[in-house]
């Protein structure tokens, strides 16, 4: 798991599965986003994560995101889930590209 900071309260990475939580919650993070549809190939079912992330304490949201296809509702939706979670917040998708470039644009409509 390669994990990238973004700034002080956020970071992302690539898939992750339940058996991360751990390290993850070790990390520091409080939080846990997934920006990945259960549907895409590769993914590990959300709700796997969510019940490990229940399991360490940490709060999980899931915002599916499609690569390459962000749409105005999907920042709208994750500028509410940013101002809910505990930070500092990690978020996944397949590569953290999507979750990275939804946070950009989340900062570019004025959160």
């Amino acid at each position: 798991m390669e994990i990238r900071q973004i700034d002080k309260n956020f970071s992302v990475t690539g898939q992750i599965t339940a058996s991360d939580v751990a390290q993850i919650k070790k990390a520091g993070y409080a939080s846990l986003i997934c920006n990945r549809p259960d549907s895409e190939d590769g993914a590990v079912p959300h709700d796997d994560i969510d019940k490990a992330a229940t399991a360490a304490g940490l709060p999980f949201r899931f915002l599916p995101v499609v690569s390459g296809a962000i749409t105005p509702q999907n920042v709208a939706e994750m500028k509410k889930v940013l101002a809910e979670v505990p930070k500092p917040a990690l978020a996944y998708c397949r590569s953290g590209g999507r979750c990275a470039n939804l946070y950009m644009l989340v900062h570019q409509a004025g959160a």
